[in-house]
């Protein structure tokens, strides 16, 4: 697909209720998935691989530093279609141990004109076995794959490290890394557990069951201090990185009148709030803990940003709906442009650059 094919088909998706528009897109990546030419044909167009580039995290490569964040796909339907988009990594889930249907619909919304996402999803997903089950299927799938979870709704907050144990042990032998997401705002209580003793509980619990690294998602939503003293606590627990940020609950950021009064915005309108919160993150801890910034980054100019203040990786998600998978293409390339300007031989040299 050119990016006129694109925008073409952006324009016939956009007639459809947004997530009538993600289940059609899903079941077109589904299909790409059985047919190894179409597969060749948008890998070669759309993947970007580079020596300045590749990266050796957690054990695996990366050919690439820009991922699919975690919502996109969401019971590992469309792990397989990934590259194809450009994406040098995905990351499936949010994945909870039972299946759930999620909020009421409407619950996803555009902003077109903020180029944003407003959405109040609810981690709907097929739960955890039915995850496990596809997983199994990319057995000689050779790309590095995250594996988001969180808790159930109907989980009381007091039992809630309950239902994490469960997943660490459905995945503990699969993907390339856990995240722990408390930072969603879409599950009544789940951000009340972003605290010292929950996440002290969580990651030790997890270190017992899984050789896999285990990282923190975090919410916009909080004041630097806050942030960074919640890092430290995490990383002195046994985190193995920091993903800033998930979704932002703060309305204030725009005065679209297609907003709601509830869910989370991603996109555009979250670029500077995701960003002034992770140069903080990334000044403090850009040398002690692996850094994946996301959240409205929408250029190879703001993918540099991010990997300047500290980030190893990026994920792109809702900016991916308004401009198709050369948005990742063009990002990819340019950041070999941007390292290549600056005098950088590889991506290693300019992550933290902003701090050295």
């Amino acid at each position: 697909m050119s990016l006129i094919t694109y925008q073409k088909l952006k324009k016939l998706f956009f007639k459809l209720d947004p997530e009538t528009a993600h289940s059609v897109a899903g079941l077109g990546l589904r299909g790409v998935q059985y047919c190894p030419t179409a597969m060749r044909y948008f890998k070669n167009r759309y993947f970007v691989t580079h020596p300045m580039l590749t990266q050796e995290i957690f054990g695996r490569k990366f050919q690439n530093p820009v991922g699919v964040g975690a919502g996109f796909d969401k019971n590992a339907q469309y792990t397989t279609a990934m590259p194809t988009l450009g994406f040098g990594f995905t990351e499936i889930g949010t994945i909870t141990p039972k299946p759930q249907a999620g909020n009421p619909k409407p619950r996803l919304f555009r902003l077109v004109e903020d180029r944003s996402i407003q959405n109040a999803m609810g981690f709907n997903n097929y739960g955890s076995y039915y995850a496990l089950q596809q997983l199994k299927k990319l057995y000689f799938f050779d790309y590095p794959v995250g594996i988001n979870i969180g808790k159930n709704k109907t989980t009381p907050e007091r039992e809630a490290l309950d239902d994490y144990e469960k997943l660490f042990k459905a995945f503990k032998d699969y993907g390339d890394y856990m995240v722990i997401n408390i930072s969603s705002p879409n599950t009544p209580g789940l951000r009340d557990l972003q605290n010292e003793a929950f996440i002290d509980a969580v990651f030790k619990m997890g270190k017992s069951i899984t050789t896999k690294p285990i990282l923190l998602k975090i919410a916009p939503d909080m004041s630097s201090e806050d942030a960074l003293s919640l890092c430290k606590f995490a990383v002195d627990a046994g985190a193995d990185g920091i993903i800033a940020t998930n979704t932002t609950i703060d309305y204030s950021i725009t005065d679209n009148p297609n907003k709601k009064d509830f869910g989370g915005i991603s996109g555009e309108l979250l670029k500077e709030k995701s960003y002034n919160l992770f140069k903080d993150i990334g000044k403090e801890f850009h040398d002690k803990t692996l850094l994946i910034s996301v959240g409205g980054i929408d250029s190879a100019e703001e993918a540099y940003r991010r990997i300047k203040a500290g980030a190893s990786l990026v994920q792109v998600f809702s900016l991916l709906i308004y401009e198709g998978p050369k948005l990742i293409k063009d990002i990819n390339q340019g950041l070999i442009r941007l390292l290549k300007k600056d005098g950088y031989t590889h991506i290693s040299q300019a992550i933290g650059a902003d701090w050295k």
